[in-house]
């Protein structure tokens, strides 16, 4: 062979790796990248089609009451997620949500430093750091399914429907708190985002097994911690984007 055919053969070897990588990033990363980001497309599509109902309809501005049996104004976040489990009868706007984004968050800073320890080939570590990430991801699941459990049956007011009769809680045809596309862009929205919780859920579990076990020690990095990571830290900044659209807005 060649000394010229040697060189092409070792460029089409290393093409993925150290200088010649493609902004620097593994394979793996930047397919992740891709992925992501085509995703963030969706996501997109969802908010601004949530944005473009909501202001569609005017803004409710009087009682509560009123507001409740209303079915032509839109609903105010913080008066229908204002409950808390286990304190019936108290009035928290926001703040049970407020608690669930502050799991998540906290869930992308165990990531961070899953990642860190991966990059000091420090197993003991990475195994430690991804269960509290596994653990905050579960949390923030059960705590949707309350809410989403609290939303479909509704609160003691009930709301109204045209020929006078009372009925509770939300579904994708009915909505005591406001019209109908309000409750469906909230189990499509949240919903949506929950399946990218519970795949990333899954998807950790599967790479913190494979830590325990010792596979990627033999690989020799952790290079999966970090795509892993970075699926979870968009799921993370997701969720940023739906709490503000859907909960403040």
């Amino acid at each position: 062979m060649s000394s010229t055919a040697v060189i092409v053969d070792e460029k089409k070897q290393n093409i993925w790796s150290g200088g010649l990588a493609p902004m620097k990033a593994s394979y793996g990363k930047l397919m992740m990248w891709f992925f992501l980001l085509s995703d963030a497309f969706s996501f997109s599509a969802l908010l601004v089609t949530y944005g473009t109902i909501r202001f569609s309809h005017p803004a409710y501005d009087g009682a509560v009451e009123d507001f409740i049996f209303s079915q032509s104004y839109w609903p105010i976040p913080e008066k229908v997620f204002e409950a808390v489990p286990f304190l019936h009868g108290l009035h928290a706007p926001l703040v049970f949500v407020g608690i669930m984004t502050f799991i998540l968050i906290m869930s992308s800073v165990t990531m961070v430093l899953a990642v860190e320890a991966g990059e000091r080939m420090d197993r003991r570590g990475v195994e430690k750091w991804m269960l509290w990430t596994i653990v905050g991801g579960l949390v923030f699941l059960g705590c949707q399914a309350w809410e989403w459990s609290h939303f479909i049956h509704g609160t003691a007011y009930g709301g109204r429907l045209l020929d006078g009769s009372i009925f509770f809680g939300a579904n994708l045809t009915m909505n005591q708190y406001g019209p109908s596309n309000f409750a469906a862009l909230f189990f499509f929205i949240t919903g949506f985002h929950g399946f990218h919780v519970l795949s990333g859920v899954v998807i950790n579990f599967i790479i913190f097994y494979q830590t325990v076990v010792g596979k990627l020690e033999k690989v020799g990095h952790y290079e999966m911690i970090e795509k892993v990571g970075l699926y979870w830290h968009f799921v993370d900044l997701v969720w940023v984007f739906v709490f503000t659209f859907f909960y403040l807005v």
